[in-house]
């Protein structure tokens, strides 16, 4: 049965969400209805489509009371919004569904996992929030929470863990066994990751600890991802309160990848590498799936909370999801390139090899804000070298965003500085890339007011917000010394 809270977000969203025309949406990202839109959750197949849940407040354009929202779609780039999925209308939930994940039971029905929250009020005044997880289940539009709620609370915590921050569970199956990681925090005030098993998604054991921060990573790990891949096992987690560490992770909310083996009898993670998931300045709370064709596949928020209060005037709606990243494991790091869908929709190809120049340079056709561009630099001559690269993209005579590369310290920057943005948030933004003693390859993604870029087939990925015009579409390259370079440019087109 439909609650009234849910069926007054549902009304909300299909009477007022029409009023936001195409054109102020990206062509290809999964956006909300209106209102607010975070973490992705639920993300997993039911019934042969794709479904993507998500953080959801249908009446702002701000955070407020979690709801989920709902989309589906079967091919990673057409999405269709679907009706909420959840409200806050349970005692256990009364301030908020928050993040979790789903799973096809074998039934045939749809299982929904997520994080209860309640406010208490201690006897000194203050007021701190109960995290239990909770289920529901339905039919892939309508879900009933169970009676039974919540199905794993503080009773079901390690000595010393917190039910302040105990949240984000994502469940999976190996064999006829489900399991479920619950972010939490330890008695030492940093991260960790649960794990608990069942048999059949409502009566769930503890199994342990399959992770630790120990106050290295951040503090409080949200959202984690487990998952075999190539070989090794990958954790995704996504901290808070990072310190900046080198030009891998900057200060603040961040993410982590983790890669090594695991303990089937300990439950617990070898750690061999650590890295950041995006190096950019717009990414949070990934989320994956495993493809009936074996493929990992990955989504973010496309957002940081440092700049959810920047919002540009006049939108209906805040937020949207990365472009969906096929996974890989290679030399033990994390590799991440678009969805191969994303080339169904490829059109018009712009083709310039070996263009050798020095300063700047446009070339014929070269321009767009939709758009799948690939270009790769090297020296022009064989013992050559340059000082630096630049592609500079959404262009007009005052407004830029620019993608630079310095061979001598192997650094590729993203700066946004001046793309319009009239507020005092972080523009720049460095990482490190494996030395390029030929050529770098660096494939930009531009979906209207998004840039994605990926850097030597997806040894790393930066995500950028951008709120530019749509008219400033020009493009162009620069060099300091003489360069070689080969351009590879389509539209991306919405038949």
């Amino acid at each position: 049965m439909t609650s009234e809270l849910l069926q007054k977000a549902r009304t909300f969203e299909a009477r007022y969400g029409r009023f936001i025309p195409d054109d102020q949406r990206p062509v290809f990202h999964m956006t909300p209805n209106i209102g607010w839109m975070n973490d992705p959750n639920g993300f997993s197949i039911y019934k042969g489509e794709i479904h993507l849940f998500y953080q959801y407040h249908p009446y702002e354009n701000k955070w407020g009371p979690m709801h989920w929202g709902h989309a589906k779609t079967r091919d990673f780039i057409r999405w269709e919004r679907l009706p909420a999925a959840m409200a806050p209308d349970m005692p256990y939930d009364k301030d908020g569904c928050f993040s979790g994940s789903a799973i096809e039971l074998p039934d045939g029905r749809q299982l929904l996992m997520y994080t209860g929250v309640r406010q208490v009020r201690a006897e000194n005044g203050e007021v701190s929030d109960i995290q239990t997880q909770c289920v529901a289940i339905g039919d892939g539009e309508n879900y009933e929470k169970l009676d039974i709620n919540p199905i794993i609370t503080a009773a079901d915590l390690p000595q010393g863990g917190s039910p302040h921050d105990f949240r984000d569970p994502k469940i999976y199956k190996e064999g006829d066994t489900y399991y479920c990681l619950v972010g939490n925090r330890p008695a030492d005030g940093s991260g960790s990751i649960l794990l608990y098993e069942s048999k059949d998604c409502l009566s769930w054991t503890y199994d342990g600890v399959l992770a630790s921060c120990h106050n290295q990573y951040g503090l409080m790990w949200e959202c984690p991802d487990f998952f075999e891949l190539d070989g090794k096992y990958v954790l995704l987690v996504s901290p808070q309160e990072m310190n900046p560490i080198g030009l891998e992770f900057h200060a603040g909310n961040g993410t982590v990848c983790i890669i090594g083996g695991y303990d089937r009898e300990k439950h617990h993670q070898i750690r061999e590498c650590v890295q950041a998931i995006d190096y950019g300045l717009d990414f949070y709370a990934p989320q994956t799936l495993q493809m009936p064709d074996g493929r990992r596949v990955m989504i973010a928020w496309m957002q940081n909370w440092e700049t959810t209060n920047c919002q540009p005037r006049g939108i209906r709606y805040f937020g949207e999801m990365t472009i969906p990243r096929e996974l890989h494991v290679r030399d033990g790091r994390l590799i991440q390139n678009p969805v191969r869908e994303l080339e169904n929709y490829r059109s018009y190809q712009i083709l310039y090899k070996n263009v050798v120049f020095s300063g700047t340079t446009s070339l014929q056709n070269v321009k767009g804000r939709v758009l799948d561009m690939t270009v790769k630099v090297r020296p022009a001559m064989e013992n050559g070298s340059y000082q630096w690269f630049k592609i500079n993209v959404a262009m007009d005579g005052e407004h830029y965003v620019t993608v630079r590369y310095k061979p001598e310290s192997n650094t590729v920057r993203i700066d946004r500085t001046h793309s319009g943005f009239s507020h005092d948030i972080v523009c720049v933004r460095d990482f490190l890339v494996r030395p390029c003693q030929k050529e770098i390859k660096l494939r930009l993604i531009l979906d209207r007011h998004s840039l994605e870029l990926f850097v030597n087939d997806g040894e790393q990925a930066a995500t950028a917000m951008l709120y530019t015009d749509l008219n400033a579409d020009a493009i162009n390259f620069e060099a300091d010394g003489c360069v070689s370079m080969d351009v590879e440019k389509y539209d991306l087109v919405m038949e």
